[in-house]
């Protein structure tokens, strides 16, 4: 891998950071079922994702900067599971259930959503 594919890819996971840390941080609310402002994160990374392969980048810089750097950095998986750990320890399966259910059926539908907007419009 050479130094410019690093530093593409470097540029697209700091602004991904700063987006992340931006959502976080001001968005403070919880919704249903205790999805917090990561879970908020984590469908607007699938929305993007859904665009990005509709639009069906064949350069390479391109995918290395939106791909592994942007939304690499952007989405937060290990907070997910963070989440979902956190109410296993305090023994509430239902809602860890309800949440684990309701995050990738949402992220789901957000990543189709930007697919068919694309593919759409």
């Amino acid at each position: 891998m050479d130094f410019s594919l690093l530093a593409i890819i470097l540029l697209g996971s700091t602004f991904g950071l700063i987006l992340r840390i931006f959502i976080q941080n001001n968005f403070k609310k919880s919704l249903i079922f205790d999805i917090q402002n990561i879970s908020i994160v984590n469908f607007l990374s699938s929305f993007f994702l859904g665009i990005l392969v509709a639009l069906n980048f064949i350069n390479n810089e391109i995918l290395m900067l939106f791909y592994s750097g942007f939304l690499g950095c952007f989405s937060t998986f290990s907070s997910f599971i963070y989440q979902l750990f956190i109410l296993f320890k305090k023994r509430k399966f239902l809602r860890l259930f309800f949440h684990y259910i309701v995050v990738i059926n949402i992220s789901f539908l957000f990543f189709y959503l930007g697919y068919f907007l694309i593919k759409f419009f």
